[in-house]
């Protein structure tokens, strides 16, 4: 018989603390993204299109329950691979999976080790099959693929880690695409740390730009990146696509000279103690590119000082100079998207040394940022829906619960004091009206 250790409060002696409390879990709300799962079928999209090149599979572990066991620790909290060890058996995670054991930390290494380049495309075609579905729950004509670039830092021997001088780190250099106006990730890719921003940017938006001529060919879609991304390769994939473009230009002597001069004929030296800002436009065309393409240009001028500051930006849209800039600026918000990522899921840790398994670490975790952005966006009530993942997890996630066997039902009582118990059942009701995908 183990004997139970106690501690005692010096606060209060007569105050004990012991961990016998029985098999409760802290995590009583993977209840609520576990049912999402089954309306939107997470397990059961994993289960059908994941590819891993194995000639031998784990009999308790599949390939497939260990990238859903990955999912489900992002959302908790546990991001390494070590953590797996801690919750072996713990009751909700056992119980949402039907097993005795979670798969361990060296079950997970195993994985990772046999991934390769075919896992890490049917991870990005899970994601795609999920996205499709929640546009069909949530019918949209508009979209804005933000694309940029981020900086992951490594400290190991990553093979594809190398200094980039933008970040000052060495580490990789991911590209990514969001959609601006829901959060949603469109598409992830790892890249080594020292390739160019905009380095296999027109690959990469190819396919995303594809997707919608399926999913919504009527739709308004819109590309909006920041001056590593002023490809004209780019330019003319969006333009042969007929969608729309708001892309920032690098100054250059023909562009400063070309706003002096529109700039000269506007300052008014007696206004000189005061900021002034106007909007112009003219036609430019670049040596590399094959055409002339519409230039919008920011023209401020500080309080105080002679010179204007000039903002470049090509665009293929019909709006008033003004509002080109101020729907360039709301990029701004793909930053909180990014921080979010690795914030709220830990994308950024790529703790393996084989490139093509950080890339399929990368996959899961962006894959469990968006499993969380929709049920966010679906499910939660209005109170909340605007809270980040850490903030979430925190009210609806970390809630303790213990399991209860009766002749016909298992029941999870979960703690009678949770603060935030409204916004759980409510979460729930608006879960179970989510059609159910088969």
């Amino acid at each position: 018989m183990n004997s139970v250790q106690g501690f005692t409060m010096n606060f209060n002696p007569r105050m004990r603390v012991n961990f016998d409390g029985g098999d409760l879990t802290s995590d009583a709300g993977l209840l609520l993204y576990m049912e999402f799962d089954h309306r939107i079928g997470l397990s059961d999209v994993v289960r059908s299109q994941l590819v891993v090149h194995d000639s031998a599979s784990h009999r308790d572990h599949p390939n497939s329950d260990v990238v859903l066991q990955k999912v489900y620790q992002h959302i908790a909290g546990y991001h390494t691979d070590d953590h797996a060890d801690d919750l072996a058996v713990e009751p909700l995670l056992t119980t949402l999976f039907g097993k005795d054991r979670l798969a361990s930390q060296p079950t997970m290494s195993r994985f990772f080790e046999k991934a390769d380049i075919s896992t890490v495309k049917s991870l990005e075609s899970v994601n795609q099959t999920l996205q499709q579905r929640v546009y069909e729950i949530e019918p949209r004509k508009q979209f804005v693929c933000d694309v940029d670039s981020s900086g992951f830092a490594a400290y190991g021997n990553q093979y594809g880690a190398n200094f980039n001088a933008h970040y000052q780190q060495h580490g990789f250099h991911p590209l990514f695409c969001f959609d601006g106006l829901t959060g949603d990730c469109l598409g992830a890719e790892l890249r080594a740390g020292n390739v160019y921003t905009s380095r296999q940017a027109v690959r990469f938006m190819g396919p995303i730009l594809s997707r919608y001529e399926k999913w919504a060919p009527n739709a308004l879609v819109v590309v909006r990146g920041d001056s590593g991304f002023a490809d004209p390769d780019l330019f003319e994939l969006i333009e042969a696509k007929r969608h729309k473009y708001v892309i920032r230009l690098k100054s250059n002597p023909r562009l400063q000279s070309i706003a002096q001069a529109k700039a000269n004929s506007l300052l008014n030296p007696n206004n000189v103690h005061k900021r002034e800002v106007y909007y112009r436009e003219f036609m430019y065309q670049a040596a590399s590119w094959t055409k002339a393409r519409r230039v919008v240009v920011k023209m401020e001028r500080p309080a105080g000082e002679l010179l204007f500051q000039f903002t470049f930006i090509v665009t293929n849209m019909a709006l008033q100079p003004k509002n080109v800039v101020r729907f360039y600026c709301q990029r701004g918000h793909m930053e909180n998207f990014i921080k979010e990522a690795k914030n709220g899921l830990a994308c950024d840790k790529m703790s393996s040394t084989d490139f093509a398994s950080n890339a399929v670490k990368l996959q899961i975790a962006m894959l469990a940022y968006n499993i969380n952005n929709w049920f966010r966006r679906l499910c939660l009530p209005g109170k909340i829906r605007t809270n980040r993942m850490e903030t979430l997890r925190n009210k609806l996630v970390k809630i303790a619960g213990k399991l209860v066997y009766s002749g016909r039902y298992w029941t999870w009582k979960l703690c009678s004091s949770c603060v935030y118990r409204k916004e759980f059942i409510q979460t729930l009701h608006n879960v179970n009206r989510i059609p159910k995908f088969t």
